[in-house]
């Protein structure tokens, strides 16, 4: 191995062996009358790279367990490197399957095989605005401005009097042509009584 394998920036110490499983995931569709089946592409499933050593002393085994527990239980993305993984596009594993073992009749040997499992860290959030020209808010904060400063300088002006209802304003006037036309039926009653129309 030129390149040892890196898991997030940690080396994989004692490494005795290192193997990779790529799989294809295909839908058989069997075709009646015919020998065989067609195949519909699935894509690939996630890689899997699957490494196994042994380490020696109690503080090399401390010092390994803990910083591969600690990424195991963090379950995140992390990058990972290694020879074998040349011309894939594996970059981010998650570590699946942890094994440890130790053994009396070696006591001071201990074990370990792991799993790690390909996952891209997730794509970014979407552009909201989806690309649309963003000097269309600044135009429409800019009016926002005018207008509300339209609205201030005319409340500057003083109050404005509701017009909605106008017969408080005709009302005065209204009063004055009853009080000019109150005696106007004496007055037209000799015609009425001359043309036969009063009572």
């Amino acid at each position: 191995m030129n390149v040892k394998p890196v898991l997030g920036g940690w080396e994989i110490p004692r490494l005795t062996h290192i193997e990779t499983l790529e799989r294809r995931d295909m839908v058989e569709l069997p075709v009646p009358g015919r020998t065989g089946s067609l195949f519909h592409d699935m894509d690939s499933s996630p890689t899997r790279v699957v490494m196994a050593g042994s380490l020696y002393g109690d503080e090399a085994r401390n010092t390994f367990l803990e910083t591969l527990r600690e990424t195991y239980q963090q379950g995140e993305p992390v990058t990972f490197t290694a020879d074998i993984v040349n011309a894939t596009q594996l970059q981010y594993v998650v570590v699946e399957t942890l094994h440890f073992r130790e053994n009396a009749a070696n006591p001071d040997e201990t074990d370990y095989h792991m799993v790690l499992r390909e996952s891209p860290p997730p794509p970014p959030p979407p552009d909201l605005l989806g690309g649309l020209d963003t000097s269309l808010l600044d135009d429409a904060g800019g009016f926002l401005d005018s207008l509300s400063g339209a609205l201030d300088a005319l409340d500057g002006l003083g109050s404005i009097p509701n017009i909605s209802d106008p017969s408080a304003q005709l009302q005065p006037a209204l009063d004055g042509i009853k009080a000019a036309t109150q005696g106007l039926g004496d007055a037209l009653t000799p015609l009425s009584d001359l043309f036969g129309t009063g009572e």
